[in-house]
């Protein structure tokens, strides 16, 4: 990320340095061991202008005194050299490591949410994700494929890059009951939907492609496509989902793709309204533009009252992609896609070489639980519901500044802080043990800026420590 360029802004720094605060001793040794592992990882390059002490103090809400005692700890190692007029720059190195990819996208706006899932420390509650521990549906579906179904599975070599039949069968039905008439040959099961969207873009996206996206958007959708070597083009949303205003104003820069969360969208929960899907089909057919539509996080408890997927609207190029995660676990890692058959041919194609297929025993897990999808959506719902009035009340009586409107369904609330950075309080927050999603990393447009994702889907008892610690984080920024 950081060769690409000869300086680094502020707020890039910050982001780079993911979870500095949450290590032990002062902050001033935190931040320069941050910086030392960042320029002996090669991810601040030989030669990169660092920000100004002053700038930097106020990205990561610190005295100028912390920062400048941090710079002088890299000098002191030889890492980092100022010079009058010229600031400060990273010391021409010997190579620290062998040439290669890092795993940071370049440009990303989830590099220091995926940075802090692989590191995790566990006195900080993380709201990058939307926590959700495991119903005893799990449990009992588990059992049932220990007892019935393991000898089947086991005399059998394993792979179906494609996923089970059976499996694929039960959610064509599921797709054509919902109006969108399916086969088995036009659904692919996947390891989640994160792999979904990443074999989308493998099919769709060359270095260069253009895909349109919802602002906001969820970070690591985005940033999945930039690892392609897409641009990301954000299109503006209103109460019932994108613009059409917007949306037809981008359809000159030529999409290769456009992706979309029409469903409880991620982060604002907005449920895009059947007029405003029907509309936005017709523009993407009309203009022979793929449109993906990402339906992971419909967690409403009646389905019967939702619109139906953007591919029963019209026709066209349409590939939809949903999981289990949202409603039944995280940790069972299945998803799937469907779309026209010889797109799902392309995209088996692109699995097989991925992973050779999907976990079989979590695929027969899945098919034991999919014909009770209602009942445990319904259940599912009415924790989330009541931990969502839970937070609000919370937040109402806390943090009374706070603005957000109630969200059609998700997961989250999309909280504006009048007047603040969130790339700043999130900084502030890291250091009182929340990790909070800046909207910033969810556009590059800047009219986010003062606005975080809050998950309501922890537990009540851990809903409350995280207001009262974002409480004193709050204060503690002087607001």
């Amino acid at each position: 990320m950081a060769g690409e360029v000869d300086r680094i802004e502020a707020h890039q720094l910050a982001e780079l340095l993911a979870g500095w605060s949450t290590a032990s001793g002062p902050l001033y040794q935190r931040l320069a061991g941050a910086l030392r592992k960042a320029v002996h990882a090669d991810q601040l390059a030989s030669g990169i202008r660092l920000p100004s002490e002053r700038d930097l103090a106020r990205a990561v809400a610190l005295s100028r005194s912390t920062v400048v005692a941090a710079y002088d700890e890299l000098r002191a190692d030889g890492l980092v050299e100022s010079r009058r007029g010229s600031g400060t720059t990273v010391a021409v190195l010997p190579q620290l490591r062998r040439p290669g990819a890092d795993g940071v996208v370049p440009g990303g706006q989830g590099n220091a949410i995926m940075q802090r899932l692989v590191d995790s420390p566990s006195d900080v509650i993380s709201l990058t994700t939307a926590e959700a521990s495991a119903g005893p549906e799990l449990a009992h579906a588990l059992a049932e494929v220990a007892r019935h179904d393991m000898a089947a599975l086991t005399a059998e070599a394993g792979y179906h890059p494609r996923g089970m039949v059976a499996l694929r069968t039960a959610l064509a039905e599921d797709f054509t009951a919902q109006g969108v008439p399916t086969t088995a040959d036009q659904v692919v099961v996947t390891t989640g939907a994160t792999q979904a969207i990443a074999l989308v873009a493998q099919t769709y996206l060359r270095k260069g492609s253009v895909v349109l996206v919802e602002s906001p958007g969820w970070p690591g959708c985005l940033d999945v496509f930039r690892a392609a070597g897409a641009t990301t083009l954000g299109v503006a949303m209103d109460e019932e989902g994108v613009r059409v205003d917007a949306f037809a104003a981008a359809l000159p820069s030529k999409p290769s793709l456009v992706f979309l969360m029409p469903t409880h969208h991620n982060p604002t929960g907005t449920l895009m309204s059947a007029s405003r899907r029907r509309r936005i089909s017709e523009l993407a057919r009309a203009e022979g533009i793929p449109l993906v539509e990402d339906n992971s996080y419909n967690t409403d408890a009646d389905s019967s009252t939702l619109p139906r997927p953007i591919a029963a609207y019209g026709g066209g190029e349409v590939v939809s992609i949903g999981s289990l995660a949202k409603t039944l676990w995280p940790g069972l890692r299945i998803g799937w896609l469907r779309a026209p058959e010889e797109v799902a041919e392309r995209v088996a194609r692109h699995k097989v070489i991925a992973d050779m297929g999907t976990p079989l025993i979590d695929q027969a897990v899945a098919l034991r639980l999919i014909p009770r999808l209602g009942e445990i959506t319904a259940a599912h719902a009415a924790v989330l519901r009541a931990r969502r009035e839970h937070l609000g009340g919370l937040l109402k009586a806390h943090l009374p500044d706070w603005r957000w409107q109630p969200p059609a369904g998700g997961s989250a609330l999309w909280i504006e802080l009048p007047g603040v950075d969130a790339r700043v309080f999130a900084q502030v927050a890291l250091r009182y043990g929340v990790e909070v999603v800046p909207g910033a990393s969810t556009d590059t447009a800047g009219i986010h800026d003062s606005f975080v994702r809050l998950p309501f889907t922890f537990p009540e008892a851990t809903l409350t420590e995280v207001v009262a610690r974002l409480t004193k984080a709050w204060a503690a920024l002087g607001r």
